[in-house]
């Protein structure tokens, strides 16, 4: 119990094409050898990030659902990414948690991206959500909250409320100085190991991607990087580890409490 295992898969996305890119994923899931427990994709990565939810939105009982729930159950994996999902007539940016039992939870991104019109289009979630795995818990985020740091900080208590914080993104090259910077800062800050999962490529709208997807450790040390290449990581993390780093450094003390609304 005191170990889990993650598959991170940075990929280029086809644009708007639910068809290719579930195809291409799939045969990458399937293609992973070693042992893992958690297999990470992109942000929408069935479509990239797209505005145009009225014509790829699913609903919670829809194919990209089914396909995650197969894949999970064959792979005897968690699998987890986030898509567009239409429920009561709004469209969520909504990252799925799917075990292989066919279960799901499931977190809706907070901060939408008004830079590139996310509000005008996408429902704001206000729950965050903290999967349980082995004894582990894993703090699930989206892109652009990677920005705020309050939604992310762990609340001063006896103990951390996660162990791994996880953010599934398409973030640009042009400001990937800012997502390799903030990664590490909540690392940090939160004395956990976190996962930043980003895809490359060029998308619709003619923005490149870097990857760059990172794991950093609970003291800001560099686990795995990767840019521009498209890669298959898997990483099998100590528990023991971040415990050390909390007990060594114990910074978590001297915390603010505070209550977000």
């Amino acid at each position: 119990m005191s170990t889990l295992s993650f598959s991170i898969i940075q990929t280029n996305l086809f644009w708007e094409d639910k068809g290719a890119n579930l195809a291409n994923l799939a045969e990458k899931i399937m293609g992973i050898e070693s042992f893992t427990e958690i297999i990470v994709l992109p942000e929408m990565f069935s479509t990239g990030f797209s505005m145009h939810p009225e014509l790829y939105a699913e609903t919670m009982d829809g194919p990209t659902i089914d396909w995650m729930r197969r894949l999970s159950e064959k792979k005897k994996a968690i699998i987890t990414g986030s898509l567009i999902i239409k429920e009561e007539d709004k469209f969520y940016n909504r990252l799925i948690w799917m075990l292989p039992n066919g279960e799901l939870g499931y977190y809706d991104k907070r901060h939408l991206f008004a830079f590139a019109g996310e509000d005008q289009h996408y429902t704001a979630g206000n729950k965050r959500l903290i999967a349980s795995v082995k004894g582990w818990k894993i703090n699930l985020q989206i892109c652009y909250d990677l920005r705020f740091p309050i939604w992310a900080r762990q609340t001063k208590g006896t103990e951390s409320e996660y162990d791994v914080l996880l953010y599934v993104a398409n973030w640009p090259e042009k400001r990937n100085h800012a997502w390799k910077t903030l990664l590490t800062a909540r690392a940090i800050e939160n004395q956990c190991v976190t996962i930043g999962v980003n895809r490359v490529g060029l998308d619709g709208n003619n923005i490149t991607h870097s990857g760059d997807s990172l794991i950093i450790g609970p003291l800001g040390e560099v686990l795995y990087h990767c840019a521009y290449e498209e890669d298959i990581f898997t990483i099998t993390l100590q528990k023991e580890e971040i415990s050390n780093a909390r007990s060594q450094f114990p910074f978590w003390k001297d915390a603010d409490f505070f209550h977000i609304q």
